[in-house]
């Protein structure tokens, strides 16, 4: 059938046939059908400027289709009951009940058996609920190689879980207890490569298997030098102190194979529609699992072309607003999260309704340490006062540290703008945070120190837990009383922000209990050598048990953090991101306000700072006086002083 004589608004007949034959169910068909003739005319325009110039174009399309259909019959009658349950209320990751954790499942368990991982979460369950989790992300916990598998993300097969942690049957049983808890669950899907041991790739290597080439189509090979220099001229190095380069000579193959990130990640070639389709079903394969979010790992690389830098090209949304499409019509629970850590103007641009729901917002916590070290918040609020905003349906997921290093990923220009010189920033950051600068409390080690090939300027970025970085390992060392303090309301302060400022707030888990830097990695062979297993640290729970004493720093912590989180999940202002920043009377003072209604004032320094909502704060113009949501206390809001690291959560009286 030739696609130009196809309408591309109506549903085929031989294709509303096909579907028939998959979904045996009446009422299944007359769902499925409903849904897809909905966003038939969206996905055909994506699909046709993607794929369009194939000559089987309509093929693909169909057997795309059929794929979605046949995961759709697939999904259990829960997964049904919650994807009606999310159609109703498409905005539900808006919530002020929202917090969500992060952990790797085995690290945070600690002790188990081998392949138990898995099963130890059910005995941590309380604890997430004491903390008010109802977003928990699970660190990658796929099948992978041995040895070279980047901390979980060269994925050997996104339908096995490693046999270190459990079963993906364990995983599907633990998504849908936690979700009779009121926790959604995350994970992240590698959506750029895979391991060079998946299956793609075996029977890409393999000369015996008849498939050989359709599988080497999966990937992007080259028999010479002459294109991969070409693309090379544009391109990037992403570990330039590692390993040069974004091509790997493969022996077996002799063929260059496009490997973005390490040797052992070949990339994914999406020009061809089969590989669209294979990582739809592996997608939709999780989402039948009981996955509520899918983290998708690299957005900005997934589409090359010759000339570019192949890095945030218009076919990578497209790809990305095709899966939301039919995500929508197979398992519409399921929302994506975008990894982007890219200049702020492209972080935003894969936000969207149609796109990414839910986005890490690595500008929020680029500009938090700055703030932090600099004791001046003006970056701060100039940056979130241009890039906070997002469309009305979508959300920031607000972070502190993850799993990975801090790099400095701030936008040149917004420096400018107010007279700082963004080479000599990044450098003083660096410097504050491997404790090199004198007015320097933190504890922190160097990840990948380099020259940019660019600029021609070091460059290195930073590992270290939360605690370590603000302080208290330090204080705890060789400081005084009144350090210790200050580090702990360094910790509670910027944890704060994450969990007011409007969007989901997103805890490394640990970190609610200070914990410190992990210095035994140096010990480990496998880890030695990757200065992030600094805070990597498997937990403490014989320090979490201390959180309920209040006179432990486990326990202070712990309390105020808890405290903050049961506060915002009581008040309705913290729904949604509408959210207004203002610049203050102080450098040290960061101001904003929630739905025009809650003002949060946050000192950012060790000194006393007074300043005047009413001077900055529209709607508390005409207000004598306000009340802290967080103590209580009543102040006059002409003049309000905060302590050292104070944050106030002020409504009017």
């Amino acid at each position: 059938m030739n696609q130009h004589h196809v309408n591309p608004t109506i549903l085929p007949e031989t294709l509303a046939q096909h579907i028939k034959s998959i979904l045996t169910n009446p009422e299944q068909q007359q769902l499925f059908v409903t849904r897809l003739e909905k966003h038939y005319p969206r996905l055909h325009s994506l699909l046709y400027h993607l794929y369009g110039q194939q000559s089987d174009f309509i093929r693909h399309l169909e057997t795309i289709i059929a794929a979605t259909a046949t995961m759709f019959a697939a999904r259990s009658e829960d997964l049904h009951a919650l994807d009606a349950k999310r159609e109703r209320d498409p905005h539900w990751f808006q919530q002020e009940r929202m917090m969500g954790a992060v952990c790797y499942v085995d690290r945070f368990v600690a002790e188990y058996e081998p392949g138990k991982a898995l099963a130890g979460l059910y005995e941590r369950l309380d604890y997430l609920k004491e903390l008010g989790v109802t977003y928990l992300h699970l660190m990658p916990l796929f099948k992978s190689p041995p040895v070279n598998n980047d901390g979980g993300y060269a994925v050997s097969s996104f339908r096995d879980v490693s046999p270190d942690i459990g079963t993906m049957a364990e995983l599907a049983e633990l998504a849908r207890t936690l979700r009779e808890q009121g926790i959604s669950l995350v994970l992240d899907f590698v959506f750029n490569h895979t391991a060079d041991d998946h299956t793609w790739a075996k029977r890409a290597l393999d000369a015996h298997d008849p498939e050989q080439q359709r599988y080497q189509a999966f990937y992007r090979m080259f028999p010479d030098r002459t294109l991969p220099d070409a693309y090379e001229r544009h391109l990037r190095p992403i570990f330039p102190a590692q390993r040069p380069g974004s091509f790997t000579y493969n022996e077996t193959l002799q063929q260059w194979v496009w490997t973005t990130f390490f040797s052992f990640q070949w990339d994914l070639n999406y020009a061809n529609p089969d590989v669209f389709r294979a990582m739809l079903e592996e997608m939709l394969f999780l989402a039948n699992q009981g996955v509520e979010v899918l983290r998708l790992d690299a957005v900005p690389f997934i589409w090359k072309q010759l000339g570019t830098t192949c890095e945030n090209l218009p076919e990578a949304h497209l790809l990305i607003q095709a899966f939301n499409v039919l995500v929508r019509v197979a398992a519409p629970a399921l929302v994506f999260k975008s990894e982007a850590i890219v200049h702020p103007r492209d972080v935003q641009s894969y936000i969207s309704e149609q796109e990414c729901q839910i986005s890490y917002n690595p500008i929020l916590m680029v500009s938090l340490w700055g703030a932090i070290a600099t004791r001046d918040v003006r970056l701060l609020t100039h940056t979130m006062q241009k890039r906070f905003m997002l469309p009305p349906s979508a959300a920031w997921v607000n972070y502190l540290r993850s799993h990975d290093d801090i790099g400095w990923g701030f936008a040149d220009e917004d420096a400018a703008e107010l007279g700082i010189n963004a080479d000599d920033y990044r450098w003083y950051l660096n410097l504050f945070y491997t404790g090199r600068e004198p007015r320097s409390f933190a504890a922190g080690e160097p990840f990948q120190f380099q020259v940019d090939p660019r600029s021609h300027q070091p460059d290195m970025r930073i590992s270290g837990t939360l605690a370590s970085l603000l302080g208290l390992e330090k204080a705890l060392k060789d400081g005084t009383h009144t350090e210790i303090e200050h580090a702990i309301r360094r910790i509670v302060l910027v944890q704060g922000v994450i969990i007011a400022v409007g969007g989901i707030p997103l805890l490394y888990l640990g970190d609610e209990i200070g914990t410190l830097n992990d210095y035994g990695y140096k010990q480990e062979p496998a880890h030695r050598d990757d200065s992030r297993w600094l805070h990597r640290p498997r937990m403490n729970w014989q320090k979490a048990s201390m959180r309920t004493d209040p006179s432990s720093i486990e326990g202070q912590v712990f309390h105020r953090l808890v405290q903050l989180i049961k506060l915002r999940q009581s008040l309705p202002e913290m729904a949604n991101g509408d959210t207004s920043f203002y610049t203050t009377q102080s450098s040290s003072v960061f101001a904003f306000s929630r739905r025009q209604s809650l003002v949060c004032l946050c000192n950012f320094s060790e000194t006393l700072q007074t300043v005047s909502p009413t001077a900055f704060v529209p709607f508390l113009a005409d207000a004598a006086r306000v009340q802290d949501q967080i103590t209580g206390s009543d102040y006059d809001s002409r003049s309000i002083t905060l302590q050292p690291y104070e944050m106030l959560w002020l409504r009017r009286l």
